[in-house]
């Protein structure tokens, strides 16, 4: 293979191959196995000209394939002109390289792929910062094996001052390198991470907000902009979306949420971009609702809907009430009408979650009833309350009357007497804006936790809705 073909991982507009070795101690479903990553190489700007399938027991050593599989492997780059080999797996540097000097191309695995696609998508300060220490801290174990000019480049021959001595590997200047720079982005990074904590902080203490999560490429985005005014890129592909984007979500009655949405998950994220984008998820680990936006019309939905769990559970996202979309009611309808499904996807759903909410984020079906959900959570707990507060509290009364029930008013020389019905959460937001008013005569702060206990969160199933799978011929 060329010297330094290693400097470029960047598979746009290749022609490749894509491999999975299929282990037989692992759990392997009906599904496409290369269905992913061929949809990966396709957000990468990658054409799929070939797929090497292989089972195994274990992976071999130094190759990761089988002998004659590797061979396989080198005929067909060669029959289909091959530029770049891209591995489902997660291979060993050794590994790499082994395979890049039979098959004389660029050799990938799938961390390094999703890595590429981040840094292409990669927009922000801040999400550049997060790929390039997650790309460094990929790239810094791998030195040794993935580059064949690491020998000794000073020492030896009296040729200058400083010169003479036993020499330094240029390992050890590369790797001395790639940790300067990781140190130097992390302190830039931490800045960041500093400031957007606060603006999340003081996002959550002002306002009600509800995250978006779910699968790379569940319809987050096209929900978000059908919720609010939009501007969220929209596309076909894994991981359009990298940053996060908050907008006002009008509820109705005068009440708004924000509404944010964030980078998609994905099975077998390397750790390294977790780390990373924590600042990035920090909208989904602080929002008051997270709404699981899973495409049900997927036949790898029961994955990635447990992919989402483990990944909110991972990040800290385990206290917020959750609420299920089920997503692409539209083609579901149309693919049962076709008679791909001999059971219908979204009954089996309910079945298991009857409170899941069934919607389209395409054609606007079942918003309705996702506002009203969310505007249920917002209010939490309500009671029927005496509300007194200064006179003067201009803003505290214009919410009472626009975002409550208001049952009777009364005024005395200094105060505003009001009987509403009003929720938990209402009153943590008056509070939270600074406002200072009493319930039926005791402090509002105290009367919080009198009047309603801390809340049960409703969790969502943590199981499949259903432990059958789908027929292959009843799959579309």
């Amino acid at each position: 293979m060329e010297e330094g073909v290693r400097t470029n991982i960047e598979v746009e507009a290749e022609r490749a191959v894509l491999v999975k070795v299929l282990l037989t101690r692992e759990e392997q479903s009906g599904e496409d196995p290369l269905g992913e990553l061929r949809a990966l190489v396709h957000s990468a700007g990658g054409q799929v000209v070939g797929e090497l399938l292989q089972k195994r027991e274990r992976p071999k050593g130094s190759s990761y394939l089988g002998k004659g599989k590797l061979e396989e492997l080198v005929h067909l780059v060669e029959m289909v002109d091959a530029k770049v080999v891209v591995f489902d797996n997660e291979l060993a540097p050794m590994q790499i390289r082994t395979i890049e000097e039979a098959v004389c191309c660029k050799v990938l695995d799938r961390s390094e792929l999703i890595l590429d696609i981040f840094a292409t998508r990669a927009r922000t300060r801040e999400a550049r910062l997060q790929v390039e220490i997650a790309q460094l801290q990929y790239t810094a174990p791998r030195l040794r094996a993935m580059w064949t000019h690491l020998g000794q480049v000073t020492g030896g021959a009296p040729i200058g001052v400083g010169t003479r001595g036993p020499g330094e590997q240029q390992l050890e200047i590369d790797r001395r390198i790639v940790q300067k720079r990781l140190s130097q982005l992390r302190e830039r990074l931490v800045d960041v991470q500093k400031r957007k904590i606060r603006e999340v902080d003081q996002r959550t203490l002002e306002h009600f907000t509800v995250g978006l999560v779910g699968y790379t490429n569940a319809g987050k985005s096209t929900l978000f902009n059908t919720l609010t005014e939009g501007g969220a890129y929209v596309a076909d592909q894994l991981f359009a979306t990298l940053g996060t984007r908050v907008e006002s979500w009008p509820l109705g009655g005068g009440a708004r949420a924000l509404l944010s949405d964030t980078v998609g998950f994905i099975s077998n994220l390397p750790h390294h971009l977790v780390a990373s984008f924590r600042s990035t998820l920090e909208e989904t680990v602080r929002a008051h609702v997270l709404v699981i936006v899973l495409d049900v019309s997927d036949r790898n939905a029961v994955m990635q809907y447990e992919t989402v769990l483990e990944v909110l559970d991972g990040i800290g996202a385990g206290d917020q009430p959750r609420i299920l979309a089920l997503n692409k009611v539209d083609v579901i309808r149309e693919q049962t009408n076709r008679g791909f499904f001999a059971v219908d996807p979204i009954e089996a759903w309910l079945e298991r979650d009857p409170e899941a909410i069934p919607l389209s984020a395409r054609t606007g079906e079942g918003r309705d009833r996702l506002v009203a959900r969310v505007q249920e959570l917002m209010k939490g707990p309500t009671s029927e309350v005496s509300l007194e507060a200064p006179m003067s509290d201009g803003r505290l009364m214009d919410f009472l009357e626009k975002r409550t029930e208001v049952l009777e008013r009364s005024w005395t020389e200094t105060t505003s007497v009001y009987r509403v019905l009003i929720g938990r959460r209402q009153v943590e937001q008056l509070l939270a804006r600074g406002s200072n008013f009493t319930l039926d005569g005791v402090p509002a702060q105290e009367a919080l936790l009198e009047i309603w206990p801390e809340p049960v969160q409703r969790r969502l199933p943590e199981v499949p809705p259903h432990d059958r799978d789908w027929p292959e011929e009843h799959l579309g």
